[in-house]
């Protein structure tokens, strides 16, 4: 698959739909009197391993011929693809070779080795990420599932959109954290696809800011030394992420570290339900009054709730 189109992300909706939740939309009374609009969170903290990660994952692998299969998966991620990836090949009955920098958050460490995923550690940088995997596929033979950058993947992330503006049609603006961006372009896509002139905004923390830089730069920006408490959100966009953002999202905002905090608790405290802090970054960016939200329809895209227990942010 080279590009998308509606079709791709319906296919790919057909395609999942036996393996992974149809996650619920959920509100907050509390939270929409606060900012005064109505705020609907799409729950993919509910999604299978945890994440919206699955969607992407479990529809490439399901694309794969029988022989790649055989082979296996590879890939480098810091914690939900690599989970994603690990349950979707343990379904498939295939093995899962996971990169991760060594920092990488325990309680994804944990679910990797529970899904059967077969991780080696590198040192926590691009490089080290990209030539460890290039040496893991060289000695397994294994087939590379990008966490982002392939179409297959953001097309799967694509339905979680899909799905909340067929509950929610006449949704007005819908919000999406941006890390490698596989999500907001698919969510960008699926806007396009199957809402009525819904507007798109990224949201991003200020410590790892290269997807603000390369949107409004019109120049990709790498991500170098992110400093961020939402570490989902560290990767540098893709040269397919890239320029589905630069053509189809609205906008991008950045907030601060403390308002992830305030948001992620604001979600834990009024909604009763658990997230991670870069599923947090897009409520953080009304808290900041980055977005005009007052009496609009306003879909949030909450990205996963894998987070450590021990080591709460607030």
């Amino acid at each position: 698959m080279n590009q998308l189109d509606k079709q791709s992300v319906i296919s790919a909706a057909e395609r999942i739909k036996p393996y992974l939740h149809r996650t619920p939309v959920l509100s907050s009374s509390a939270i929409n009197r606060m900012f005064n609009c109505n705020i609907r969170f799409k729950c993919e903290n509910f999604q299978k391993a945890g994440a919206f990660k699955s969607r992407g994952a479990t529809n490439a692998l399901l694309q794969l011929s029988q022989d790649d299969l055989t082979k296996g998966v590879a890939t480098h991620s810091s914690g939900n693809h690599a989970a994603a990836l690990s349950l979707a090949a343990k379904r498939l009955g295939t093995r899962a070779f996971i990169v991760m920098p060594e920092n990488s958050n325990k309680l994804k460490i944990k679910a990797v080795e529970e899904y059967g995923g077969v991780i080696t550690f590198c040192k926590p940088t691009l490089t080290a990420r990209e030539s460890t995997l290039a040496a893991v596929i060289r000695k397994t033979g294994a087939v590379e599932i990008h966490p982002y950058n392939d179409y297959r993947i953001i097309a799967g992330q694509a339905t979680a959109c899909m799905e909340l503006i067929a509950e929610l049609p006449d949704l007005e603006v819908v919000m999406a954290p941006v890390g490698g961006g596989g999500l907001l372009s698919g969510t960008a896509l699926a806007a396009g696809f199957f809402g009525q002139k819904v507007r798109v905004i990224g949201a991003e923390p200020a410590g790892a800011d290269d997807a603000y830089r390369s949107f409004y730069g019109g120049i990709f920006v790498p991500s170098e030394n992110p400093q961020t408490i939402a570490d989902g959100l560290l990767t540098s966009l893709g040269s397919l992420t890239y320029p589905i953002i630069q053509q189809h999202v609205h906008q991008i905002v950045t907030v601060s570290e403390e308002a992830i905090r305030e948001a992620m608790k604001l979600i834990w405290e009024r909604m009763k339900i658990i997230v991670e802090p870069s599923s947090a970054v897009p409520l953080a960016a009304i808290l900041e009054k980055k977005v005009q939200v007052e009496g609009a329809e306003i879909g949030i895209i909450l990205s996963g709730g894998n987070v450590d227990l021990s080591a709460l942010p607030f």
